[in-house]
Formats: structure tokens, C-alpha cells, sequence
């Protein structure tokens, strides 16, 4: 018997790793990044083969990994981990700064560039090792973990991530309540959901408020 949830229980942060599509800035949200070596500094980043991203990556031969926080904007995780680059240009309206050549996240705690320098293939995730050529500390704000943007933000992992458990596998509580059918954020306001104004928008992707299910 395997139980997936077991799994939480593993260290995992919040990362907007970021790569080029030709000229054009992309990227996707991964949960799976770690240091490897200190000397020299080297990172591995585990990116789902169903994502442009990793496509972008192979060709680029590099990626920057933005650390998010618990104070950033969690609609950075409806752009970055709900939506494909093959169709939208995910950086219109975000804030970035530039560095070596790509684009980082301006509202994250700190940034890695690195250099593919050699990788791993899975069955469905590629592992990239990645020697970090660039780094910095933007602000001194608690990295957001999966645990508080799982438990606090109430959001589920994107699909391709690896974290990614089946609704039907994970063990639920079975009572009412309205998810948005984008990125699977439960509404846990103090108002009863029909009551919310219909400006009212998903905190996590920003989608309407018609887009909310009653589980």
C-alpha cells in the first residue's frame, strides 16, 4: 500500500522556474528544486515533459528558479502553474527583473540562474541539473513551502506537477463547499458563497466567480 499524502510530509518550496521561448520570457511553477553541490553551486529542478517549459529549457540551456513567499501574490500561481506558455505569454503583467539574459520574479525572496549542465529523464518528469551562474536575495520574507500553500492558501498542485495527487486518491473530508474548477481553491470565506459579489474573482487564477463548484 502506498499512501501519496505521505509525501507532504517531504520539504518542498514554491518556484517560478523560468526559461526562454526564443526571444520570449515562460515559465511554469515546480515544487521539486534542490541544492545539490555548494562547490560549485549546483541546483536540480524536476519539470513535468508535458510542460513548454521543459521543452524551452532543453533548447535554452538555462532556467532561473524565483522563490516565492508566503507574502506573494498567489495569482503568480494561477499565471505560472494553470495556463501553457504555448499560449499565453505569462510574463504580460508581472513584474520581472532581468538577469543574465532571463527573467526572474520581482515579488519573490530570492532568484537562482543557472546553466543546464546535465539532466535526467523519468517517465514523466525531467530532472535538470543546473550550475547556478547568478543569485540574490530580493526581501526577507518566509519562503512559501507546499505545506502553506497547501493548508493556508488552500490551493491544489497544477497537474503536471509532481506533488500532483488524484482528487479520488486524497483523503477528503466530505462536507459542503465551493472549489474553483480552474485550480481547485476551496472558498473558505466568512460569508456563505452565494452571498459573495459577483466581481468576486479566484485569489489563486483569477478566474470569475461562475467558475466555482459546489463539492
Amino acid at each position: 500500500m502506498i499512501n501519496k499524502n505521505a509525501f507532504r510530509n517531504l520539504s518542498y518550496g514554491v518556484y517560478v522556474v523560468s526559461t526562454l521561448d526564443g526571444d520570449r520570457p515562460t515559465g511554469c511553477v515546480a515544487n521539486s528544486a534542490m541544492q545539490i553541490t555548494s562547490e560549485p553551486a549546483t541546483i536540480a529542478v524536476s519539470i513535468n515533459h508535458d510542460n513548454y517549459s521543459n521543452a524551452c529549457i532543453e533548447k535554452t540551456g538555462k532556467f532561473a528558479i524565483s522563490i516565492l513567499t508566503e507574502e506573494s501574490d498567489p495569482g503568480l500561481i494561477g499565471i505560472f502553474g494553470f495556463q501553457s506558455g504555448k499560449d499565453v505569454n505569462k510574463f504580460d503583467g508581472v513584474e520581472a527583473l532581468e538577469k543574465e539574459g532571463l527573467s526572474v520574479v520581482a515579488d519573490a525572496c530570492s532568484y537562482l540562474v543557472c546553466k543546464v549542465i546535465n539532466k535526467m529523464e523519468t517517465a514523466t518528469h525531467t530532472v535538470f541539473l543546473g550550475e547556478v551562474i547568478a543569485a540574490d536575495v530580493l526581501k526577507e520574507e518566509e519562503p512559501m513551502t507546499y505545506a502553506y500553500y497547501h493548508k493556508v492558501v488552500k490551493g491544489k498542485s497544477p497537474k503536471n506537477a509532481p506533488t500532483y495527487i488524484a482528487e479520488e486518491e486524497e483523503t477528503v473530508q466530505k462536507e459542503e463547499k465551493w472549489v474553483c474548477s480552474i485550480c481547485g481553491y476551496e472558498y473558505r470565506g466568512e460569508i456563505p458563497f452565494e452571498e459573495v459579489p459577483e466581481q468576486f474573482v479566484c485569489p489563486v487564477c483569477k478566474q470569475p466567480k461562475s467558475v466555482f463548484v459546489r463539492k
